[in-house]
């Protein structure tokens, strides 16, 4: 069958805006290398950022609904045409898409606009991103897909939430939470099509008989725990339940990723790294569980484990694969690809566990950032150029 992206009048334009993954990926690492250095230095009193809301609210804020956005849209704008037989959202639109994006983080940094407009300049981009991605699907009639044009919706809505409660003067914790248990999803949902289909890949191309587990009743449980367990948190942050349905997803959620054979993909850590990413899914999950029920970490040690890790080293692994295979390189990670999987995973590691391991809650902080954050900023070094210049293949 022909594809509609084969047939589409060839592209002239930029090549920064030729896919969604371009501007966004590179946008988002550059944003993630920034932000996070910032946060940690207002924290420890070294810098007076002044901003439209208080230091612990713009860093969730500008995390949960600036850096993660972005990521969010690379891929699926990356993926919507394989999902719909259309061609890419490029050009003008995804200039425009952009720039909204990049509207959203000055407005909020500049205090001397207007906060109410602020808010508003803010949450145009998920609005227009979720508009786009419904189109997308109903103009194709790939209503199998209609999930990804929901869970986006939820997160813009959350956006919305979290501007209005703060200027109200209320708190705002239960948006990020809506935000955070949507991101849980998607990491669960997708990360269940692309990392088995990817590992089955590599097996065939190393011409080995192990195959990752079909799709599966035990898939959907593992998915449907998820979802379970991310609207108790939402509505019920508190509640022993909501604890033991972490733990439940938690330990259901490890026993999928060991059906998918991962720790046979070691000799290519492009492969291997959406193992160890979803891995952190399994963690986090066990670890936020233990937090509710008084088990273990803290619960901001324990929501780390989502955040800088399950997000953080599942993102790397797909911006990387993504910006090569869709820029026309070959999909093998070399040395510095490998050195930005390491410190984004060590970045989580003493995030999550340096506190309980002794380290100052200060130190902990800083070291974690400056690999993290740092291990973004050896992408926009390592693959900006990638992502600036056309194809390979072109």
């Amino acid at each position: 069958m022909s594809h509609a992206c084969d047939q589409e009048v060839p592209y002239r334009g930029p090549a920064f805006f030729s896919m969604g993954f371009r501007p966004f990926f590179l946008s988002a690492a550059l944003f993630a290398g920034i932000a996070v250095p910032l946060w940690v230095l207002m924290f420890s009193g070294v810098e007076t950022l002044t901003v439209h809301y208080p230091p612990r609210l713009w860093h969730i804020h500008e995390m949960v609904f600036g850096f993660l956005p972005a990521v969010i849209m690379g891929f699926m704008l990356t993926a919507v045409p394989n999902w719909t037989d259309r061609p890419p959202v490029r050009g003008i639109e995804l200039f425009g898409l952009w720039s909204l994006w990049l509207a959203g983080r000055l407005v909020i940094a500049t205090p001397w606009i207007d906060a109410s407009l602020a808010a508003v300049g803010d949450s145009v981009f998920l609005v227009a991103a979720a508009g786009l991605i419904w189109r997308e699907i109903a103009m194709a009639r790939s209503w199998r897909h209609a999930p990804m044009g929901v869970l986006v919706s939820l997160y813009a809505m959350a956006n919305i939430a979290f501007h209005v409660l703060t200027l109200e003067g209320r708190s705002a914790d239960l948006p990020p939470r809506m935000a955070l248990a949507v991101i849980l999803v998607l990491l669960t949902v997708i990360g269940g099509r692309i990392i088995p289909n990817f590992t089955e890949e590599f097996f065939e191309m190393r011409n080995r008989s192990e195959r990752p587990a079909p799709f599966s009743r035990y898939d959907g449980l593992a998915i449907l725990l998820v979802v379970l367990s991310g609207l108790a948190w939402t509505g019920a942050p508190y509640e022993k339940a909501t604890g033991w349905l972490f733990v439940l997803a938690g330990l259901v959620n490890a026993g999928r990723l060991a059906r998918w054979r991962g720790w046979l993909t070691w000799p290519e850590p492009l492969v291997l790294v959406l193992h160890v990413g979803y891995g952190w899914v399994a963690v986090a999950l066990l670890l936020m569980g233990g937090s509710v029920l008084g088990i273990g970490v803290p619960p901001a040690d324990a929501l780390h484990a989502l955040t800088a890790g399950a997000v953080g080293v599942m993102t790397l692994g797909v911006m990387t694969r993504a910006s090569l295979g869709h820029t026309g390189r070959p999909r093998h990670a070399g040395p510095l690809t490998v050195g930005i999987y390491l410190m984004a995973f060590l970045g989580a590691l003493i995030r999550v566990f340096g506190p309980a391991a002794g380290l100052a809650s200060p130190l902990a902080m800083g070291l974690a950032a400056a690999s993290w954050s740092g291990a973004y900023l050896l992408f926009a070094v390592l693959y900006g150029p990638f992502l600036l210049q056309p194809s390979v293949d072109d």
